[in-house]
């Protein structure tokens, strides 16, 4: 039995990267968490960056690395390249009567050179964090809100591509008859069903990783995650497999898959700029639970229980679409 869906979810993935639309469909989460890196960077890039000649002031080199990223290069050649990389990195050179000259392209944002100089002026006055009259207060952000948001969305709509994916694999083999070709052979329903919904797992849960890794959130809890992203895949590979059954057309297949791009981003518009007394209109959307399952994974703040509930009421919900699309799924495997 395992064989035989471990074959037909093999069968799946070949015909998958076979077909332009389908291939598209499984590299978009990686064009995803590139896009989020370039248009959503991390806390780090706003970090100052400085290059210094080694050796030349150790007492320096530890003042700037309480305020600044540092390199240290062995000669001034080497510093004047580095600063002409394309990155906004300052050099910060010695001069004449223990002085220190700021290197940089010209092109930098004008802040990072001002910060630059303001570090070399508090060196050479001698004044340093303990010397600020200021407190400094931390609301515990260490990741922009902005793309902790987009990789939320993105780990969602993995799933949705997922489902679409199902979709137009049932609706080619609808054309090529070989569903019918299920009464004939040893594979049951059952069977059928599961290889096929394996990609709709496997989909979201790799596409998913490959976001996470490459937009930086490596120090989460990856179970957590996996708890999440597979209980988020099962109301797609529902409606992936509704669609697929009702359709003869690849095109309006996909096209009706994005009938859940409404509660989808609906739910998140909801989450993100309604007070608390609207959220219980989104309650019946499992994408709602989805993203605040995920937004807990991905600030490492919720516990198993928490995650447990959240993956739980998306179970749920799914259970019940899965009650309203199940008469209609057996009668087109009939």
């Amino acid at each position: 039995m395992i064989k035989r869906i471990l074959l037909i979810f093999q069968r799946d993935l070949k015909i998958s990267i076979r077909n332009f639309l389908t291939l598209y469909i499984l590299i978009i989460p990686i064009l995803f968490a590139i896009m989020i890196n370039v248009f959503s960077p991390g806390i780090n890039d706003t970090t100052v960056e400085v290059v210094l000649l080694k050796g030349e002031n150790q007492e320096q080199s530890d003042f700037f690395q309480q305020f600044a990223k540092v390199e240290l290069m062995d000669t001034i050649d080497e510093i004047e390249t580095r600063v002409g990389k394309r990155d906004n990195i300052i050099g910060v050179l010695p001069g004449k009567n223990n002085e220190y000259y700021v290197l940089n392209q010209g092109n930098e944002p004008e802040y990072v050179v001002d910060s630059v100089k303001q570090l070399v002026t508090y060196h050479h006055y001698d004044i340093g964090v303990d010397d600020s009259l200021a407190e400094i207060l931390d609301y515990g952000r260490d990741i922009p809100p902005l793309k902790k948001v987009m990789v939320n969305v993105s780990m969602i709509f993995t799933s949705v591509l997922a489902g679409m994916i199902i979709a137009l694999n049932i609706v080619e083999e609808k054309t090529e008859n070989t569903i019918s070709a299920i009464h004939l052979s040893p594979v049951s329903r059952l069977e059928f069903i599961a290889g096929k919904s394996l990609i709709g797992v496997f989909v979201p849960i790799v596409g998913s990783l490959l976001i996470l890794l490459i937009t930086g959130f490596r120090d989460i809890n990856y179970f957590h995650a996996l708890l999440m992203v597979s209980t988020s895949c099962i109301i797609s590979i529902l409606v992936g497999f509704f669609e697929g059954i009702n359709n003869d057309d690849v095109m309006n297949a996909a096209g009706n898959m994005k009938i859940l791009f409404l509660p989808l981003f609906g739910s998140i518009a909801g989450e993100e700029l309604l007070s608390d007394k609207w959220q219980v209109l989104f309650y019946w959307i499992p994408f709602y639970w989805t993203y605040k399952g995920n937004d807990l994974v991905l600030t490492n703040s919720g516990t198993l229980l928490d995650i447990l509930k959240y993956s739980g009421i998306v179970l749920g919900i799914s259970a019940v679409v899965f009650l309203l699309l199940a008469p209609r799924i057996r009668k087109g495997l009939e």
